[in-house]
């Protein structure tokens, strides 16, 4: 238990019957699944904003600042008590991560997984991360503000992990502590708090710092107005005049990041800490392919991963030369970036080696099957900022055919489909994600469009998940950025079935994990009918309804192109990866096997095409790079959005129009 100060009087943010509501035991780990106390209120309206100004008054910060800081961490989210990612709690994201951290299960586990996805080198035992993981050491002090929060306000750890008034309290108190810390006035203006801003972000690096404040004062020149988890408006006016004194965090005395050949823009913090590429003998080794992209192949998709691990424990994973590996990773607490693979060459993430091979992986520090484990809006922003630099590096597009998450990559042949990922998973907001991006998702067709974008209002999709932290369990009631499709116009329709996933036919489940029957926000699919309140759209090779009412819209309409099987044709193969022909391998490479998938994309049904792209594969099976070869192909292909992962059907296959 963490130690609190003493204190004369009765706390004045007690609320009777919801601390006690929440039990120790629901503060261990953030993959259990915490929902609201029970029998919770949800206060009058204005309660939390004055929260935030009388708690401003008392610690004598700025209110706007004290409001900009709590942006950036919660989005003014309570979540009902439950820890984020990082182990913060609260609208002040207040961390106490003694226990909150406790993970056995880090992302790339499985015994039976492949992260390469390319059967022309044998997996090995190292290659599946199935290994023991080394558990980090006690949480640093950026993991442990909770703790100084309860010092400071003499307000229990407990109402400061429960209670939002106490949290802000908490929050204001930190603040005002850094200020003057640094010898600096409590100061009306602001500007004059950038280095107090700084020091609350926890970053141990001046970099990483600055970074974080820098958006803590973007948020208060751009102003923000949210609904909360409570239902609370909360308002931060704009002002755009605010000029902070961006020496202060000079003063700190924090580290340099470490030096190396980061490829990051200059407004995300990064540093190098690389993944190692070594043999061990026998023809083994890892934890990567060197490789010499752009010029060998080109790079068209940015995969979006979380980590199912904590910062410390992924740094120490992806250093293992018997893991695996991916470009970027990416902390929760203050958005700090660490690369490992420099981008000209291929790291395993992804599980499908075209897609490795042609890609740059994220991890995101965070927890796919914890719905309250919140990202904080520091690390969207910073992962935004890195993607909108990789896309514009490599003319990668903006939408959601290239920019997939780790739950969109198709498996590579029947057998491996099972075996997919399905993270970051339907908590990952991904609306909030591309309006970061500059790409919000907005309506580009009239009523009558032979397209759909999903796009549900992430906070009020409130889909019933189970298996979150029991077997048939539902998971705790939370936003969600994914849909449900079902064979027919109802609710109590059965869920669409994905044969891949079971063979046997069975309907697809409810389960957080299951990924059968799901649209996600972003995805673009061809409408096959309207009736009512629902749209069906053609979805691995099947009708799928969804809800999509007027008055409250789970989809905007859209145009772009779509494909069908060209005349003649009843069917045609459906495929996850694009590989060339078999005339086009030179001697000494294998030729790899043009494997269709257990789909079929039947005549009269169109998919919306994501690109067109040469069949291509990346022959690397041994350490010595001067052996890797591209083979190019004559034979092309489209993506799709198919169902809820992308797919490839060949050119010569299908014939492509303006849906």
């Amino acid at each position: 238990m963490l130690r609190s100060a003493s204190r004369r009087h009765p706390s004045p943010f007690r609320v009777p019957g919801a601390v006690g509501a929440l039990a120790s035991a629901a503060l261990l780990v953030p993959l259990l699944s915490a929902a609201p106390p029970a029998g919770a209120e949800v206060p009058e309206a204005g309660v939390l904003q004055g929260q935030f100004a009388r708690a401003a008054a008392r610690q004598g910060v700025p209110e706007s600042l004290l409001l900009a800081v709590s942006y950036l961490q919660s989005r003014w989210d309570a979540h009902g008590g439950a820890p984020s990612v990082t182990g913060g709690y609260g609208p002040m994201h207040l961390t106490d991560a003694v226990t909150a951290l406790a993970r056995s299960a880090p992302h790339h586990s499985d015994g039976a997984e492949d992260a390469r996805g390319d059967a022309s080198r044998p997996i090995r035992d190292g290659d599946r991360g199935d290994g023991p993981v080394a558990a980090s050491a006690g949480p640093s002090g950026r993991l442990r503000t909770l703790e100084r929060a309860s010092e400071l306000s003499g307000i229990p750890a407990e109402e400061l992990r429960t209670v939002p008034a106490a949290n802000i309290e908490g929050g204001a108190a930190l603040l005002a502590a850094a200020q003057r810390e640094a010898g600096l006035p409590a100061s009306a203006d602001p500007a004059d708090w950038y280095g107090a801003v700084a020091r609350y972000s926890g970053a141990d690096d001046s970099a990483t710092a600055a970074a974080y404040a820098n958006d803590v004062f973007d948020v208060i020149r751009t102003g923000e107005t949210r609904t909360t988890d409570s239902g609370q408006v909360v308002t931060l006016p704009a002002a755009p005049a605010v000029a902070p004194a961006t020496g202060q965090v000079a003063a700190l005395g924090l580290r340099r990041p470490a030096a190396g050949p980061v490829e990051c823009p200059a407004s995300v913090p990064c540093e190098w800490v690389p993944a190692p590429y070594e043999e061990f003998g026998d023809g083994d080794y890892g934890n990567h392919d060197k490789a010499d992209r752009p010029v060998s192949q080109s790079i068209d998709y940015i995969v979006i991963h979380d980590t199912e691990a904590d910062w410390d424990t992924t740094l120490k994973l992806v250093q293992d030369p018997t893991y695996v590996s991916w470009q970027y990773s990416l902390r929760s607490s203050d958005g700090h970036v660490a690369q490992h693979v420099p981008l000209k060459d291929v790291a395993w993430h992804a599980g499908n080696w075209f897609v490795n091979a042609k890609s740059v992986g994220l991890e995101h520090e965070g927890f796919l099957t914890s719905p309250d484990s919140w990202y904080t809006e520091a690390m969207y922003r910073s992962s935004a900022r890195l993607v909108r630099y990789l896309a514009a590096r490599y003319r990668i597009p903006l939408d959601r055919q290239h920019i997939l998450g780790h739950d969109n990559v198709p498996g590579t042949v029947t057998s491996t489909i099972k075996g997919m990922h399905t993270d970051p998973g339907p908590y990952w907001d991904w609306a909030h994600y591309f309006r970061l991006l500059g790409r919000p998702i907005t309506p580009s067709a009239g009523p009558r469009a032979g397209v759909v974008t999903i796009r549900p209002d992430y906070d009020a999709n409130r889909p019933v998940y189970t298996d979150c932290a029991t077997a048939g369990q539902a998971c705790a009631p939370h936003g969600s950025g994914a849909v449900r499709l079902h064979t027919a116009p109802s609710s109590d329709a059965p869920l669409v079935k994905d044969v891949g996933l079971r063979p046997g036919g069975q309907d697809s489940t409810t389960g957080v994990n299951d990924t059968g029957a799901r649209a996600s926000t972003g995805q673009s699919f061809a409408v096959a009918e309207r009736r009512g309140d629902w749209t069906a759209v053609w979805y691995l090779g099947q009708k799928a309804w969804f809800s999509n009412p007027v008055k409250e819209p789970s989809a905007v309409n859209a145009r772009g192109l779509v494909l069908t099987p060209r005349e003649g044709l009843a069917k045609v193969p459906v495929y996850g990866r694009a590989y060339p022909e078999a005339s086009a391998y030179p001697a000494g490479v294998p030729v790899q096997a043009v494997s269709p998938l257990p789909y079929e994309l039947l005549a009269g049904q169109r998919y919306v095409v994501g690109g067109r792209t040469p069949g291509e594969y990346y022959f690397a099976p041994v350490f010595d790079p001067s052996g890797h070869t591209v083979v190019r192909g004559q034979e092309e292909y489209y993506q799709i959005q198919f169902g809820h992962r992308v797919a490839f059907v060949k050119a010569a296959d299908v014939r492509v129009s303006l849906g």
